[in-house]
């Protein structure tokens, strides 16, 4: 998808994605996390933005970032994601957070190694940027969501070997704190 056709569909209320959610059988647990990562999410954005449209896009995105794990909860739950809420004619700016939001971003060769067709999936917009960096401090705990500190949710990449994934979620955290002007781990 172009970035000039991105912004094809209408932004859906928040009613109507807790409505695609449990239309796609998305199970509670991470319908859950979904609202936790909207609310983290928003509390990021509301330091950097008070545009309106801008702050839609990031509740949004947020809801419905893993959709596609009605279908599969490995990391093409992003790409499936993208293409239920293409099919629904969604907004074309939220399709690329849902579909950008893994890892703090995947380059081209990374996804050819995990099987994900091959392009692209870096945060570029700052919707985008905030949804994938909310998404990765926030855990479960106790099976219920949980924040995480930046330091924790680097250690957790780093223990499971993926390096690139750990230093992309801490220039986006340095990016995105920079912006806000506080260290976003003060954010609760």
């Amino acid at each position: 998808m172009s970035e000039a056709s991105a912004c094809a569909g209408p932004i859906p209320s928040v009613e109507m994605c807790l409505s695609f959610l449990a239309e796609e059988n998305v199970p509670n647990k991470i319908i859950d996390h979904c609202m936790a990562v909207e609310h983290l999410a928003l509390k990021i954005a509301m330091r950097i933005t008070k545009d309106k449209e801008t702050l839609a896009l990031i509740s949004r995105g947020a809801l419905l970032h893993d959709i596609g794990r009605s279908k599969d909860h490995g990391i093409s739950h992003a790409v499936i994601g993208a293409d239920i809420l293409r099919k629904r004619g969604l907004d074309g700016r939220i399709i690329l957070i849902v579909e950008r939001h893994i890892s703090a971003g995947i380059d081209a060769a990374e996804a050819e190694e995990t099987g994900l067709p091959v392009r692209d999936y870096i945060p570029l917009t700052l919707a985008e940027k905030i949804v994938a960096h909310a998404d990765t401090l926030i855990t479960e705990k106790n099976r219920a969501p949980a924040r995480w500190s930046v330091r924790d949710a680097i250690a957790r990449e780093r223990g499971k070997g993926f390096e690139s994934s750990a230093l992309k979620i801490e220039k986006l955290h340095a990016e995105l704190s920079q912006l806000a002007g506080i260290d976003l781990d003060e954010i609760i």
